[in-house]
């Protein structure tokens, strides 16, 4: 269709009081390349490479807030993809990331970084970031990629994904020097400038047809560029900027009707950014570390909301690598040693593992006890900050365990709170505790067991709290208590 067409045709929608359902936008992206990869087998090989992606990134469960936000965002943008030749299935996950990034798999799966949605200051601006990385999938780009390198699998020279999608701040520079996209495993969705150009003016004809205010795609860019710089614009997608971005994308959207009432942000986006706001975002340096696996907060592939995950050839009874353990290895009636953290000491059985994160993020577990569907039997220490109150007495901190209760159920895939409140003191500190049952990532007969945790929390002097999940199958909790109340006995705040 061509403009002056295409303009004919928009004013007869307009005085048909919009009435037309075809939606209109200028740009008409080109046809995408000609590769080696049908339809089929490019999502194939790209359900590969997501299998990975949670091997090696901390995504959020299906029924977190955060998440179903965004995927009913990224549905409502996927009707709406101009030149779309093919229905792909789409999908759309949340990385519990603090870089400001996003990016999608071949075949349609895609990520959206927690700090992403945490730095959007209107729903437009996330869905301009979210319509540009369906351009690529519609657009054929990763699969256009391979063709040109003549390699036929997506998982070829596969490395380590966290390393090289999740780029923290620090390594700006290094993107800026070399180029290096996703790095040499990932190098298929290392985009060239013109692909770049191509996503973003497609982005911005899906923001206009769904109904969005276009101007949010580059509203975004200067959020951006706020963080990370001048050069920061290349970072939407791990991708080279194209140089003359804002002003290209504006020209666009210039030549677009003005809409009466476009929308730039809902009610729902309000509340998904609160919300987004009181998660854990972790660096590129935490997940890296890998600690996060052994939280038990994440899941480990699609369409999960809780934790089953079975390790093939292990000793667990289909349990993610943790495996039912015996009285000594869980260090009942063992000895006692002394762990010193930065900001807490805890004494725990000797015989266990620890291992903790840049952030002072502890987890304590007997070997065999953890896997990578997250802790089986031991506890996790954490500290957390809270928006805009501080724990000053008892009440304060009763009203602060029972939302981070609650945070910890959305995370889980629901948790019962199966006790009352007991406030009691903790080395002179105010400290609660509750009992939580859910469902443990450890298995038989096909099932995951009950679990029980034991919620404490402590206020710390400066108005923020530590916290400590105690965790166990149910039916091992009572000859458990003993070892945690050793624990949380020794613990103190410092």
């Amino acid at each position: 269709m061509g403009r002056r067409v295409a303009g004919r045709f928009l004013l007869a929608c307009l005085l048909t009081a919009g009435l037309c359902g075809q939606a209109w936008a200028r740009y008409q992206p080109p046809q995408p390349c000609r590769n080696t990869f049908t339809p089929e087998q490019e999502i194939s090989e790209g359900k590969k490479v997501e299998a990975q992606v949670y091997q090696q990134m901390p995504v959020l469960p299906e029924n977190d807030p955060v998440t179903r936000y965004v995927q009913e965002l990224g549905m409502r943008l996927a009707t709406h993809v101009s030149g779309a030749r093919y229905n792909w299935p789409y999908s759309f996950h949340v990385v519990a990331s603090s870089e400001i990034n996003a990016f999608a798999l071949p075949g349609g799966a895609m990520f959206v970084n927690l700090g992403t949605v945490q730095a959007a200051e209107t729903e437009a601006q996330l869905a301009g970031v979210m319509a540009h990385e369906l351009s690529h999938v519609v657009l054929r780009h990763a699969t256009c990629n391979l063709a040109k390198q003549q390699n036929k699998s997506i998982l070829y020279g596969l490395g380590s994904i966290a390393s090289q999608i999740m780029l923290g701040s620090g390594a700006v520079g290094q993107i800026a020097q070399q180029g290096i996209g996703l790095g040499a495993g990932l190098d298929f969705l290392h985009m060239s400038r013109d692909d770049e150009r191509q996503a973003d003016l497609l982005g911005v004809g899906t923001l206009y047809d769904a109904g969005y205010d276009p101007r949010g795609l580059p509203q975004f860019f200067e959020t951006i560029q706020a963080k990370y710089g001048a050069g920061g614009a290349q970072l939407l997608s791990d991708h080279p900027n194209p140089g003359d971005r804002m002003q290209y994308v504006n020209a666009e959207i210039a030549t677009l009707p003005r809409r009466a009432n476009p929308v730039v942000t809902s009610a729902a986006f309000t509340r998904v950014k609160a919300q987004a706001a009181q998660q854990k975002a972790l660096s590129a340096k935490e997940i890296q570390a890998g600690s996060w696996k052994q939280a038990g907060l994440y899941i480990s592939g699609p369409g999960a909301g809780v934790l089953p995950v079975s390790a093939p050839g292990s000793s667990a009874a289909q349990g993610g690598g943790a495996a039912v353990l015996n009285d000594a290895a869980l260090g009942i009636g063992g000895r006692m040693t002394q762990y010193q953290g930065r900001r807490f000491a805890i004494k725990y059985p000797a015989n266990w593992q620890t291992n903790a994160d840049a952030n002072d993020a502890s987890t304590f577990a007997p070997a065999g006890g953890a896997g990578s569907a997250g802790i089986v039997y031991g506890a996790l220490i954490n500290m957390a900050k809270l928006q805009g109150n501080e724990v000053s007495d008892a009440q304060s901190l009763a009203d602060a365990t029972k939302a981070l209760a609650q945070q910890l159920s959305q995370q889980n895939g629901g948790l019962q709170q199966v006790s009352e409140l007991a406030a009691f003191t903790l080395g002179g500190r105010n400290a609660t505790a509750v009992e939580l049952r859910g469902r443990s990532s450890l298995m038989e007969g096909g099932a995951n067991l009950p679990e029980r945790d034991w919620l404490v929390t402590v206020a710390r002097p400066d108005g923020d709290l530590h916290y400590i999940v105690f965790v166990s199958p149910e039916r091992d909790f009572a000859k458990l208590k003993p070892v945690f109340q050793s624990m949380l006995d020794g613990f103190r705040v410092q």
